[in-house]
């Protein structure tokens, strides 16, 4: 390589955004060695195919993974580098929980206030409540609230809410053991799902509060600490209570339902109720679309959905039948099982294009 070619290791590092020592490093460490030394002066000198590879280093380095992880990276075909940076990122995100979940339980423990015993419930039972109910919620910038889920305890039954003013879910929970706490609080999602693998395998688990937590303890396995939310939760009572009677309802299997919504091509699906049953359309002026077998009373009504709102809503209700009490084309549609009402979910309609 010629000596116009090359660039002096200052030069390079500018190029590559690596400072000077990182390279000499590198060098030492043969994951970049220069391309020529001057053997009188000792002067490294870098060429401009090598940018490329000192770049990659530098990012995969950004990312904290080990020196000896990065030169399997930089020496793998693409498929191979893929799967070793995808196993490093998801150790990271799992030493990172690992983490916060014991900083979370350090913290819990610092404090002299007494937990407050407000449930037991059932593992299994619990696991799933929390799962179905979260899918109303979302990540946005500014409103962790959006993305927790609120627990309200009584005697007789533990209440989970969760709602990303698109979607509004709710279930019940009837304790396995009474208790006379009544409490409620906002509790953070990530922990909480955090927690889900662990409550899921275990029989009981006893809620106790604090005032700055919610302690999850399962006999046999790790207690989990979950924080709460001091920001104000949506008032979802009023929503509910304000909602007028519904005046279309659909009764169908949920599993054709989802079928056709999963086959459906686009990213709005629009129903149409009749006294023949449901219709999934494409689009609003659609003639037919798929017809659906389904029970229906009350007015004839069609109504749009963003495909992402109305599908885990549907997917996440109890049992084999679905019912759907709709109020009108602007107006939250309340999706529940047909036999079993302790899973509610509310989701918003789009404004339609064209009149119903």
């Amino acid at each position: 390589m010629s000596n116009c070619e090359l660039m002096p290791i200052g030069v390079f590092a500018r190029r590559t955004g690596l400072t000077a020592s990182a390279l000499r490093f590198y060098a030492d460490s043969g994951l970049l060695p220069p391309a020529e030394v001057d053997p009188v002066s000792g002067y490294r000198y870098y060429g401009a195919g090598q940018v490329e590879r000192a770049v990659a280093l530098r990012q995969l380095r950004e990312m904290a993974m080990p020196l000896t992880a990065v030169g399997a990276v930089l020496d793998a075909e693409f498929d191979e580098a893929s799967r070793l940076i995808d196993e490093h990122v998801a150790k990271v995100l799992e030493d990172a929980a690992a983490v916060r979940q014991r900083a979370a339980s350090l913290k819990a423990t610092l404090t002299d206030a007494p937990c407050v015993l407000i449930a037991v419930l059932k593992g299994p039972v619990l696991a799933d409540a929390i799962e179905q109910v979260m899918t109303a919620t979302a990540r946005e910038p500014g409103m962790p609230v959006l993305g927790a889920l609120r627990v309200e305890a009584t005697r007789e039954a533990v209440t989970l809410t969760a709602t990303d003013r698109y979607r509004l879910a709710t279930r019940t929970l009837v304790p396995a053991e009474a208790t006379a706490a009544t409490w409620a609080a906002t509790v953070d999602g990530d922990e909480l799902r955090a927690a889900v693998a662990e409550i899921r395998r275990s029989a009981l688990v006893r809620a106790e509060a604090t005032p700055h937590g919610l302690w999850l303890r399962t006999a046999g396995r790790e207690d989990r600490h979950c924080r709460l939310l001091a920001q104000e939760f949506p008032d979802h009572r009023l929503m509910l209570a304000s909602l007028p009677e519904a005046t279309t309802r659909v009764t169908l299997s949920k599993d054709p339902l989802l079928r056709a919504l999963e086959e459906h091509p686009g990213e709005r699906i629009t129903l149409r109720v009749t006294p023949h049953g449901l219709h999934v359309l494409a689009t609003e002026a659609e003639p037919c679309g798929v017809p659906l077998t389904a029970t229906t009373a009350g007015q004839d009504l069609q109504v749009s959905f963003e495909l992402t709102t109305l599908y885990p809503a549907v997917s996440t209700a109890v049992g084999p039948e679905v019912m759907l009490d709709l109020r009108g084309p602007d107006l939250p549609v309340t999706i529940r099982s047909a036999d079993r009402g302790d899973l509610t979910t509310l989701a918003m309609p789009v404004k339609p294009d064209h009149p119903a």
